[in-house]
C-alpha cells in the first residue's frame, strides 16, 4: 500500500521502443475515454522566466478512469537552447498517484513518454485523416528534433508509409540526421531541403518545431493533411482556410496557438470541425474539399495512459526500482 517506485529513462525507452503498436492503441483508447467523460484534465500550468522567453516548465495534472484508474502529473521542461549544447530540448518526470488513497506510487522519467504519446497521437490522426492510405504520397517534416524523429517512427509503426519523405530544418545537420534516420530505419527515400516551400507542397506536412509565432501564411490545398504538432507555425488565415480537428477544443484554444489566433481573428469557433475522438468514432465528418489541419494541445491523460502501461511492463520485467521507506509515516498513530 505504501510502496513507491522509480522507473528509469533507460527502462522507459526500452519498453516504448518495443511496444509502439501497443502505444498507438493506448493513445487512441485514451482519446475515446476522454471524449466519453472518463477523465479529468485541467488546464496545463506554465512556469515562464522573464529572462528566458523561449523556455518554460509545464505542469499537466490529470485523472484517467477507464481501465487505468490513476491520477498524476507530468512536469516537463522545454529549454530550446539546450540543443546548442547537444542535449535534448525537453526533460520530464511523471508522478502517478493511486486513485483510492491519493498516495504517489511511482515516478517515471517522462521525456520519452511525452514524445511517444505526442508521436502516437500524430500517427493516429494521420491514419484517421487520410483513410485512403499513403501510397503514392510524400510526407514532409518541418523540424528535425526528437519529437519529429518519434513521429516518423510511429507513422511507420501505424502503417502510414509514404513513397518518400522530405525534411526541412533551419539547422541543416539536424534535418540531415532525421533524413538519415528515416532511410536507415524505414528503408524509404528521405531528402533534406533547406527551403521551406517544397516541404509545404507535400501531401502530408508535419510541423514539429519550437516556433513561438506563425511564419506559414500560404493556405494549403484541398487533400493535404497537416499535423500541426508544434501548434504555432500556422498563421490564423491558414487555419481558417482548412477543416480543423483538435484533441480538445477548450485546451487548444488558448496560449496563442494557431487555432487560438484563428478564434481571435474570426470571433467564433465555427472553423473547428470537431475532435480526433469524434473522427475515430465517425461522429465528425470532414468536407473533403479543403485541407485538414490536426492541432493537438497535448493532454495529460495521454501521459497517464502511456505511463501506466510502462509501469505495468516494468513490473512484469522486474525493472521498476522500489524505494524502501520513501514515506516517513505510514500510520496515523
Amino acid at each position: 500500500m505504501h510502496t513507491f517506485e522509480i522507473i528509469s529513462g533507460r527502462t522507459v525507452r526500452d519498453i516504448l521502443s518495443e511496444e509502439r503498436t501497443a502505444v498507438l492503441r493506448i493513445v487512441a483508447s485514451a482519446y475515446r475515454a476522454h471524449e466519453a467523460g472518463e477523465s479529468v484534465n485541467p488546464d496545463s500550468y506554465f512556469l515562464r522566466f522573464p529572462d528566458k522567453p523561449d523556455s518554460r516548465i509545464i505542469a499537466l495534472p490529470a485523472f484517467l478512469g477507464d481501465d487505468v484508474q490513476l491520477a498524476g502529473i507530468k512536469w516537463i521542461a522545454s529549454f530550446p537552447k539546450n540543443t546548442r549544447k547537444g542535449i535534448p530540448r525537453a526533460s520530464a518526470v511523471l508522478v502517478l498517484n493511486d486513485y483510492e488513497t491519493g498516495y504517489p506510487v511511482a515516478c517515471l522519467e517522462a521525456a520519452s513518454i511525452s514524445s511517444a504519446r505526442t508521436a502516437a497521437s500524430a500517427a493516429v490522426a494521420a491514419g484517421a485523416l487520410r483513410p485512403g492510405g499513403f501510397t503514392g504520397t510524400r510526407i514532409a517534416v518541418v523540424g528535425g528534433g526528437v519529437i519529429a524523429r518519434n513521429i516518423c517512427d510511429y507513422l511507420h509503426a501505424s502503417g502510414c508509409v509514404p513513397d518518400s519523405y522530405l525534411v526541412h530544418d533551419l539547422d541543416e545537420p539536424s534535418g540531415q540526421a532525421l533524413a538519415g534516420h528515416i532511410r536507415t530505419t524505414q528503408g524509404i527515400p528521405a531528402d533534406f531541403t533547406a527551403e521551406l516551400d517544397p516541404a509545404l507542397r507535400a501531401e502530408t506536412v508535419v510541423f514539429a518545431t519550437t516556433a513561438l509565432a506563425p511564419y506559414v501564411s500560404t493556405p494549403f490545398r484541398p487533400g493535404q493533411v497537416v499535423l500541426n504538432i508544434s501548434l504555432r507555425d500556422l498563421a490564423p488565415e491558414v487555419v481558417l482556410a482548412a477543416d480543423n480537428v483538435l484533441d480538445d477544443v477548450e485546451h487548444c484554444l488558448k496560449a496563442d496557438t494557431s487555432p487560438h489566433l484563428a478564434e481571435q481573428l474570426s470571433g467564433s469557433r465555427e472553423f473547428v470541425n470537431g475532435t480526433l475522438a469524434g473522427v475515430l468514432s465517425g461522429k465528425v465528418a470532414l468536407s473533403g474539399d479543403r485541407p485538414v489541419v490536426f492541432s493537438p494541445f497535448g493532454l495529460g491523460v495521454l501521459d497517464l495512459a502511456v505511463g501506466a502501461f510502462v509501469r505495468n511492463e516494468a513490473h512484469r520485467a522486474g525493472t521498476a526500482v522500489e524505494i524502501p521507506d520513501f514515506f516517513g509515516e505510514t500510520s496515523r498513530w
